[in-house]
């Protein structure tokens, strides 16, 4: 048992990537608060884990939210040794073009105050408790982060964001506390769903077949589950092994960085807008 008397905070924890990450975090001898705004997805982790987890609904974009979801992992479990910062929506490869003009800054808003803004406010709730614990942060990117097409122009500069974000805090905060990412791929089983201001927001990613989309495409010849990323995360927030490890973005996508061109370009798209 890896995280044996470990305590972590993970946001968006009620479904997906996030639960099993809380999943996995349980079996490894960890305790964990989750920050979600599905009180279902909270009753649900409940029922599974019982007194090891305390949930907390609140909205990742309150800085309000994240305060009280550390007070009560900390009043629960007397202290906090590693943030998750997980919560975040997707535009389904929404392209600028495909935006409407009216739409623009509202789509910007919603997804940077959840996929990054959400971020920053989760750091800033629980600097006191890491300070303390001499804990670390982990954030999820995305393959967005560092190659285009997994998401349209709003999520992927919007993870390129988070890559300057953890290095930012890995600055700040070193030597005390460790701060680093991870890239996933694809999600088979992912609940991620998508913008409200452009009409998403009842869309998961687990409609699409991404098995079929990516798995002949990605050098590991498949898509992997939720279940099968949560391991990085478990040795990312690990102490005696990971004593050098901060400021670095782990690429674990299936390989999306090597597998070649296969795409030249999406340009041609734009004859139905222009042409």
């Amino acid at each position: 048992m890896k995280l044996k008397g470990e305590v972590a905070l993970v946001t968006g924890g009620g479904a997906g990537l996030g639960r099993a990450i809380v999943d996995r975090y349980v079996a490894e001898g960890a305790r964990v608060a989750v920050l979600d705004k599905s009180a279902a997805g909270l009753e649900e982790i409940r029922k599974r884990h019982g007194d090891a987890v305390v949930g907390i609904e609140g909205d990742v974009r309150s800085l309000d939210s994240h305060r009280e979801a550390v007070a009560r992992c900390v009043e629960t479990f007397g202290k906090l040794d590693c943030l998750i910062g997980n919560a975040g929506v997707w535009d389904y490869l929404t392209q600028l073009a495909d935006i409407p003009d009216n739409g623009i800054s509202e789509a910007f808003d919603e997804m940077f105050a959840i996929n990054v803004k959400g971020y920053i406010l989760a750091a800033k709730a629980a600097l006191p408790a890491l300070y303390k614990s001499k804990g670390s942060a982990i954030f999820t990117v995305s393959n967005a982060g560092f190659y285009p097409g997994g998401g349209g122009v709003l999520y992927t500069a919007g993870k390129h964001a988070v890559i300057g974000l953890v290095k930012q805090l890995a600055h700040e905060w070193g030597p005390r506390i460790r701060v680093n990412g991870i890239a996933p791929g694809g999600i088979l089983g992912s609940d991620l769903r998508g913008l409200k201001t452009l009409g998403l927001q009842d869309q998961t990613i687990a409609t699409m077949p991404l098995a079929d989309m990516l798995g002949p495409v990605l050098p590991t010849g498949r898509v992997a589950t939720a279940e099968e990323y949560a391991g990085a995360y478990v040795f990312f927030a690990t102490r005696a092994d990971t004593v050098p490890l901060t400021g670095s973005v782990l690429n674990f996508d299936g390989g999306m960085g090597v597998r070649g061109l296969f795409e030249a370009s999406l340009g041609a798209q734009l004859d139905k807008h222009f042409a």
